[in-house]
């Protein structure tokens, strides 16, 4: 699954506005505003997005490559929750965690996990709405860290079926 469409599914389920999606890339550390949110939204293929950064390289015209996506989620978890003060001897810099394509479905999972203050019933709950049964040990595998025993890499059908979830879930309210 591609990133401008998660983070355009996660933008609709949520219902979050255009200028708090820029609120929240400043947060993460990247600076954007009302406009380039809306630009960058505004296209969805990969393809189309690469013609348009050759032709105008503004901030908003960028592909929502992974470092863009996972900034965001960071700014995420500070809009809902406030920023983190460091412990004494930590860094307050940003856990950046996708390293490769491969893991960027299960650093989503989490970083919305710990955005929402969702427990595992929760994400269960999330994945039951949008059409999958998961167990705790299935739940548990998408939500370790990569290297860990019993990691399981998470698949885009995961991804898609925990957007609508969460889009049954919190839109219906």
């Amino acid at each position: 699954m591609e990133n401008i469409d998660i983070l355009k599914r996660l933008r609709y389920a949520l219902d979050i506005k255009d200028s708090d999606m820029a609120e929240i890339f400043k947060m993460g550390g990247v600076t954007l505003t009302k406009a380039d949110v809306q630009e960058l939204l505004k296209y969805n293929d990969s393809s189309d997005a690469a013609a348009l950064k050759k032709d105008n390289p503004s901030p908003g015209n960028q592909i929502c490559n992974n470092h863009m996506l996972e900034s965001f989620l960071n700014g995420f978890i500070i809009f809902k929750r406030g920023k983190k003060e460091p412990k004494p001897g930590e860094s307050g810099d940003s856990n950046f965690m996708i390293n490769d394509d491969r893991n960027v479905n299960n650093v989503f999972l989490k970083k919305v996990k710990i955005a929402l203050a969702f427990t595992g019933d929760d994400m269960l709950a999330v994945f039951k709405a949008g059409g999958a049964e998961l167990s705790n040990g299935e739940l548990s595998a998408l939500l370790r860290r990569e290297g860990q025993r019993n990691y399981k890499v998470c698949g885009d059908r995961y991804v898609r079926v925990f957007l609508k979830g969460l889009a049954e879930r919190c839109r219906k309210k």
